[in-house]
């Protein structure tokens, strides 16, 4: 369940202050969602390792970037809603409810395995908010899809890396970060972030990754 925020004293012309806080506290979650993700996306940055070193890490910086923008852009949308955008670490492991990114220092292939996990998280999460965002603020719609462009060729580029020459992904059906990078990578031991669990797994029972 995404964060609760107090109803707006003014919101934008169009919608009702009950609107508007509906549509803020739709757009806290995917705020504290991308924040993780670029924060994500660097830690594999600085982490990956092997022959495919040198791609990988210089791959990921420009998603990074645009990761960062997409959260600029809704942290921005929720202030012009008349809310209040929330980006310090605390606050984003507080009310986000999945744990922490699991693969340590590991081969820049295995990493894209459990990076397809993350992004197919995120992708779902963003349709399922700006679906609910079509019958409230169109406006919020269509930043959502906006970023649902970029985030699905950035997918697309980490499974490019992943698929077999009959079209299918070294890392179907694995139900985790680390299950998805040993499928992907060589075949060791994938060391883990001393926060993580082994799996991208609820904070609280029955509680979904990166919900909107």
């Amino acid at each position: 369940m995404s964060p609760k925020n107090p109803t707006p004293r003014y919101t934008v012309p169009g919608l009702t202050t009950k609107e508007g806080a509906q549509v803020i506290d739709l757009l806290s979650m995917r705020l504290h969602s991308l924040n993780d993700l670029a924060l994500t996306l660097k830690h594999i940055h600085w982490n990956v390792t092997g022959p495919h070193f040198i791609a990988v890490h210089e791959m990921l910086d420009p998603q990074t970037l645009a990761v960062r923008g997409m959260a600029d852009a809704t942290a921005e949308r929720i202030s012009a809603l008349g809310g209040v955008p929330q980006g310090t670490a605390g606050v984003l492991v507080a009310e986000r409810t999945w744990q922490d990114y699991s693969v340590g220092r590991a081969d820049a292939i295995a990493h894209l395995g459990a990076l397809d996990l993350v992004y197919t998280g995120i992708i779902e999460d963003h349709r399922k908010a700006a679906a609910k965002a079509a019958s409230l603020d169109p406006v919020t719609e269509d930043l959502l899809i906006e970023h649902l462009r970029s985030l699905e060729q950035f997918q697309w580029f980490v499974r490019a890396h992943l698929e077999n020459s009959a079209g299918a992904l070294s890392t179907a059906d694995s139900g985790s970060e680390k299950k998805a990078a040993a499928a992907a990578g060589p075949s060791q031991p994938i060391p883990a972030t001393k926060t993580a669990n082994s799996k991208r797994a609820a904070k609280k029972p029955g509680a979904r990754k990166r919900t909107a």
